[in-house]
């Protein structure tokens, strides 16, 4: 069985293949029953979590991710979330590959964003914003200006310090890219703007929005987070991933569904509309557009078959 690394996984999902076979997977779907969570005690600590979501593809492929929750690991300097991917072979059950979890969840976070802004955004943005500075802030960079002819990138965070060194990641990029402190103004700026965050009040106000800007949320993955405001989803029209797990568990659709603010007919499509041309995105120009994404196992199993076809192409032709 192939291990492969989280460096190995970065060398081979290349993001324009990435969208594009996610896309044809949206298209073909994929079953995705309820991911299992279970409570692990563990003595005198916090108790931690053990989450299973399985996906497959009959007689193609079997996936599952293992991801681990020890809110205690910060304590000694570890992450708190730890996951694995084990891939199958469809039609035998036999295990082909463990795949860096963390790292493929980074990676096909970013393409279904990417892969949602194709039907989104204005096909001319040139401008994005970026919010956030962890894992998945360069990765989000990446994918948008694959599919976007950006040419000026801003990136923001709650330290400077942080934006900055994100922003230096990129060498002789294609876009100019720099860290800026001032959020309203970057929105106001911005054609895109894509936001990965653990905030649970709202970062983005929907007066900020220019007519034509397209919202990415892929932060605020429990109820209680939120990264924009009801300003926003008044504004905007609105697209999610899966319209059970953001119904669900996306705090920026549960709460205005709470509020009244939004009814489950209100949300115009997902991801699987979209693909398979079902529901239109942008019907206008100057429509203001919103995605909200908290993932889906089909992600997970696209992007590791593909992981590991390419994976396994280059071990052949050494």
């Amino acid at each position: 069985m192939r291990s492969v690394t989280g460096a190995e996984l970065k060398s081979v999902l290349h993001f324009r293949m990435l969208i594009e076979r996610m896309r044809q997977t949206f298209r073909a779907g994929v079953e995705t029953p309820p991911r299992h969570q279970h409570r692990i005690e563990t003595y005198g600590q916090t108790d931690a979590t053990l989450l299973l979501t399985p996906a497959w593809q009959v007689n193609q492929a079997i996936g599952v991710k293992i991801v681990t929750v020890f809110p205690d690991n910060g304590a000694k300097d570890l992450p708190a979330v730890q996951s694995a991917y084990l891939l199958m072979d469809g039609k035998t059950g036999i295990p082909q590959a463990i795949l860096d979890g963390n790292a493929l969840t980074r990676r096909r976070t970013a393409a279904a964003s990417a892969l949602a802004a194709s039907y989104l955004a204005q096909p001319d943005s040139s401008r994005l914003l970026v919010v956030g500075t962890g894992a998945l802030a360069p990765e989000l960079i990446e994918a948008h200006t694959t599919m976007l002819p950006i040419k000026h990138v801003l990136v923001w965070g709650r330290s400077l310090d942080k934006a900055k060194k994100i922003a230096s990641r990129f060498h002789r990029p294609k876009f100019r890219i720099e860290a800026t402190d001032d959020l309203e103004g970057a929105v106001r700026g911005a054609h895109v703007i894509s936001c990965a965050t653990p905030a649970t009040e709202p970062l983005i106000k929907g007066d900020w929005l220019q007519p034509g800007a397209h919202l990415d949320l892929v932060g605020g993955v429990t109820p209680e987070m939120r990264e924009a405001d009801d300003d926003c989803i008044r504004r905007s029209r609105v697209f999610v991933d899966t319209r059970d797990g953001a119904c669900a568990e996306a705090g920026d659709i549960v709460q205005p569904l709470r509020g009244g603010l939004l009814t489950e007919d209100d949300i115009a499509g997902d991801l699987y509309d979209l693909t398979r041309g079902q529901r239109a995105g942008r019907r206008f120009y100057d429509q203001i557009t919103l995605f909200k994404s908290v993932g889906t196992a089909l992600e997970d199993l696209c992007a590791a078959q593909l992981a590991v076809e390419m994976v396994l192409h280059n071990d052949t032709i050494r």
